[in-house]
């Protein structure tokens, strides 16, 4: 079963002006019939090299609009692979450096402590995208002392969420047996294994409040410039890393290393932004707004919610491998499965910059810019990334056999499941994207969690009865329904979007 004749439904909704590109320079991938052309495919992908500058454009036209969103959104995409390619480079280099240096046990345990904070990963409650939200629809009413009231609102409630946080870790600290609970043996170890937890978990938290200055760049749509310091603070963390090594620090010194020399990156970011590009932003308490902060709160709440239900679905998916068919049957699954959500992970690289430009043009009403944008993203995301992750079915054996070996040995029903999943997947993370941008929440939560529920259950039964395979099948009859709907839920609104749908 596919997903192209619901796509193709949709985009068939539009009225034929739609069809057109709001940009002559950027010739429409869409033809009238609503069919992707692979000439207008073509000279839209030659075109694009014209976005790619640093010199803004004009935005006091509806074309200049455009044009600005699209070369915002492509080095926002291009700073992102860096950044991440940064990520990668350096966390590969750490694990080299630090697990001679520390050993295994005491390595164990920086690993231990950091996989026990992770559960705080939820922490901000979903504010700082409710906070993205809120900026790009201002941006569009061109309102910025609504946006300094939104940032300022934001910055104190999440600096009252990490005081809190802090104030509870203080008083527990005392009577949690960190030697016990990290089950660490040698004398070293144990002595570092609180005040390691305390690093990690101060680090982390003041990190909160202070994420409020890439909300306010992410919702200007210049994530790059997020990226940028991003980048910078993985390459300060590092050389703090090496510094610390050198002088014979122990773990608490080398997590301050690491995590502090990201703060650094995101200091930088603030004097940058707050103190150069965008001072009249910089959050004070004089603008604090309560009506602010409840709409950010209550956007953030939905966010948390949908955070929660995508958040545990791999967890959930080994849990119940590990009861159902076994603890062997896990590896069997994990190790393919990362395979796919890798070119899943690269997809959003192209998608996510679209969310804030989406706000912004919905709320200064180029509603023609939102619907063709919103086609070519879906259309550009399974053409470009379905022959990449059925490439990965086709060849799937080979390539893990060459990664781990032999001991792990995927079916071909197995991998093709993961990748017809990971393609509706694509396809829902377009739509996802799409409905973040005009704040429509409610409906995703609704589905998510439904989605969710079914989804445990289904999967129960068909892992019973078919083993793996019905464990990754089960999951694609539950996204390709709950994609459905919420392509259904799209193209309803696509069909009023010219009369203001923000009611």
């Amino acid at each position: 079963m596919s997903l192209d004749p619901l796509v193709k439904n949709s985009l068939q909704t539009t009225e034929s002006s739609a069809v057109a590109s709001p940009d002559p320079r950027l010739p429409s991938a869409v033809d009238a019939g609503g069919r992707f052309s692979v000439q207008g495919i073509l000279c839209r992908i030659r075109s694009l090299k014209g976005l790619l500058r640093l010199k803004p454009f004009d935005t006091s036209t509806q074309e200049g609009r455009s044009r600005e969103r699209y070369r915002r959104a492509a080095l926002t995409t291009i700073t992102s692979v860096m950044a991440r390619c940064v990520t990668v480079f350096t966390s590969l280099l750490t694990v080299r450096l630090t697990i001679r240096y520390l050993g295994t046990e005491r390595y164990g345990l920086w690993m231990s402590v950091t996989s026990v904070v992770a559960f705080l990963t939820f922490a901000d409650l979903g504010i700082g995208n409710g906070l993205l939200n809120a900026i790009a629809e201002a941006r569009g009413r061109d309102d910025v002392e609504a946006v300094h009231k939104y940032v300022s609102s934001a910055f104190f409630v999440l600096l009252g969420v990490a005081t809190l946080l802090l104030g509870i870790f203080a008083c527990v600290y005392p009577f949690i047996p960190w030697t016990r609970l990290f089950n660490v043996s040698s004398p070293l170890a144990a002595h570092e294994a609180g005040p390691a937890v305390i690093v990690f978990l101060v680090c982390f938290l003041t990190n909160i409040p202070l994420d409020v200055v890439q909300r306010v760049q992410t919702g200007h749509q210049e994530g790059y410039l997020a990226n940028f310091w991003m980048i910078i603070g993985n390459l300060t963390g590092l050389g703090c890393l090496i510094m610390v090594m050198h002088r014979n620090g122990g773990l608490p010194w080398l997590i301050l290393a690491i995590l502090g020399g990201q703060i650094l990156g995101v200091f930088g970011n603030w004097v940058q932004e707050f103190g150069f590009a965008r001072p009249e932003l910089l959050p004070e308490w004089a603008y604090w707004d309560t009506a602010a902060a409840r709409k950010i709160l209550h956007t953030g709440l939905m966010f948390f919610l949908l955070q929660i239900c995508g958040a545990f679905t791999l967890p959930l998916d080994l849990i119940i491998i590990t009861q159902v068919l076994g603890p062997e049957a896990v590896t069997q699954y994990s190790v393919p499965i990362r395979l796919f959500l890798l070119v899943g992970s690269v997809a959003n690289m192209f998608i996510i910059p679209l969310w804030p430009a989406y706000g912004e043009a919905f709320a200064r009403g180029d509603s023609k810019w939102v619907k063709l944008t919103f086609f070519h993203s879906v259309g550009y995301s399974v053409l470009v990334f379905g022959p990449a992750v059925l490439g990965l079915a086709a060849f799937g054996k080979l390539i893990v056999r060459v990664w781990v070996g032999p001991q792990v040995h995927p079916t071909w029903g197995l991998l093709f499941g993961m990748a017809l999943y990971e393609i509706i997947i694509i396809v829902a993370s377009a739509l996802g994207i799409f409905l973040n941008g005009i704040n429509k929440m409610k409906f995703q939560v609704a589905v998510g969690l439904l989605q969710a529920l079914a989804a445990a259950v289904l999967k129960i039964v068909m892992a019973k009865a078919f083993g793996l395979s019905g464990m990754i099948w089960a999951s694609v009859i539950m996204a390709y329904l709950g994609t459905g709907v919420v392509i259904l839920y799209v193209r309803s609104l696509l069909k009023h979007l010219d009369v203001s749908i923000a009611r």
